[in-house]
């Protein structure tokens, strides 16, 4: 597994993650952007590097061997993470099914971990996102636990999260638009054409007030626009 390094994930932090999905998508790692996964403490947004939790639907014997107190595949997973980093669980799109609450996401804060995304729910969100400052995005927010359906079972491997394949180690990008998995493999390649596409973007709604056109004059940009852009800053 590629290393992304801090460089990278500050400069994914400058961008949208709309336009990241566009690069991701361009490469042909789709899909990329997690299905019925939404922001729940809007205006916190995310950048940063994948740890992951896989659960399974709860069965006694399984149960017995790995629930181990600390030992535990959640407190591994959550034990992982550093600053910065996501935690992202597998929870099966159990939307009324909480993959934790305020007493394990403690554990998060303590990593200082930025944020927890899961196709499950949460509960005392009010808690884990006002006290513990975490950004949390998921499929839904409950009062109940796993609520017999879900239960942790595998930590850092690869899962899939709202429809979207997760290795540990991706990047992970989200904002209130939803959350998008970057692959670490090609996330350098990937950031190059971003801040690229939005200095063009930029460039080209310049034209369009400037000449007061519809937008249709230079958008979808075309690679002509896109030289255009080079020549104009002197390249």
């Amino acid at each position: 597994m590629a290393e992304i390094t801090q460089e990278i994930i500050d400069r994914y932090k400058k961008v949208t993650v709309a336009t990241v999905y566009g690069g991701v998508r361009r490469l042909g790692y789709d899909p990329s952007f997690m299905r019925e996964v939404k922001a729940f403490t809007p205006g916190k947004t995310i950048a940063g590097r994948a740890r992951t939790l896989r659960f399974i639907p709860p069965r006694p014997d399984i149960m017995a061997e790995v629930h181990q107190g600390a030992d535990s595949p959640e407190y591994v997973a959550m034990g992982s993470c550093g600053p910065g980093d996501i935690l992202v669980c597998d929870g099966m799109g159990k939307k009324y099914a909480a993959i934790g609450g305020d007493v394990k996401l403690l554990q998060l804060k303590m990593r200082g971990a930025a944020g927890m995304v899961t196709d499950a729910a949460i509960r005392d969100l009010d808690i884990v996102a006002k006290d513990y400052g975490i950004a949390i995005f998921a499929g839904d927010r409950t009062p109940m636990g796993g609520a017999g359906e879900i239960d942790p079972f595998e930590a850092n491997c690869t899962i899939q999260c709202g429809g979207v394949a997760v290795c540990p180690g991706d990047l992970i990008v989200g904002d209130d638009d939803g959350v998008v998995v970057v692959p670490a493999v090609a996330a350098k390649e990937i950031i190059d054409w971003v801040e690229e596409h939005e200095a063009v973007e930029e460039y080209v709604k310049g034209l369009i007030k400037s000449e007061n056109v519809a937008p249709g004059k230079y958008y979808p940009i075309t690679e002509a626009t896109v030289e255009q852009y080079h020549r104009s800053q002197g390249g």
